[in-house]
């Protein structure tokens, strides 16, 4: 069996295999991939070993929240599962207005929750939703049926903006991030909202305030967002 091609859908790392065979991995909330023609003994947080005539892949994972999954295919259903609900992505071209302004009218949840869920569109981790929100002026515990169009299409482009900014600045390093070349991420440090609870708001100069959705950091300014 050989690899044909990689890609990828959502936080999803796909390997197309030879006879239509689909590997799908998950890195969850810390998880590596490490490839190298000459691999170490595998340690206590490995738990994945994919042995190539080019080298070994391999996934680190101490926390264990990780996947990887083998699937005759992506139509598959174990693979329809896993990918069947996720949304559009955020920086290609399938990401229209339109499109996000009918998945938000369809739920009722704050959107917040919404961006993180990925069944409206994919890619918009914790940072990055706090900061889109930030930028649109709109106040996370807001529901998402009730976003108008004008603050949608505020939104829909704070999104591109902000995860284009965070591609271009190799991603964000909060505790052990790093990219395939083994850099580091910078988009952290220019963060509006993000980390910064108690700090003033670099817009207003009022206090950036905490709040728990969904048992994750939410990061907002209670003025400048409504």
């Amino acid at each position: 069996m050989s690899v044909v091609a990689v890609r990828r859908r959502g936080k999803y790392l796909l390997l197309d295999l030879s006879e239509g065979w689909l590997l799908l991995i998950h890195l969850g909330m810390s998880g590596s991939l490490l490839f190298s023609a000459s691999m170490p003994p595998a340690g206590a947080h490995d738990h994945f070993d994919l042995v190539t005539t080019q080298g070994i892949l391999r996934l680190h994972d101490p926390r264990r929240f990780g996947a990887v999954v083998l699937s005759q295919g992506e139509t598959s259903e174990m693979a329809v599962k896993l990918l069947g609900r996720l949304g559009v992505e955020p920086l290609g071209d399938g990401f229209g207005l339109a499109v996000f302004l009918a998945g938000l009218k369809r739920r009722d949840s704050p959107i917040k929750q919404v961006l993180l869920a990925g069944e409206v569109v994919v890619g918009v981790g914790n940072i990055y939703a706090s900061e889109a929100l930030f930028r649109a002026g709109i106040r996370p515990t807001t529901r998402a049926s009730r976003i108008s169009a004008r603050r949608a299409e505020r939104l829909w482009s704070a999104i591109r903006d902000v995860l284009a900014r965070a591609v271009e600045r190799g991603g964000s390093t909060l505790r052990d991030f790093s990219s395939a070349q083994g850099q580091a991420g910078h988009f952290q440090l220019e963060a509006m909202v993000y980390a910064r609870a108690g700090e003033p708001c670099r817009q207003c100069g009022n206090p950036i305030r905490v709040l728990r959705q969904g048992q994750r950091s939410t990061f907002y300014c209670r003025v400048c967002q409504t």
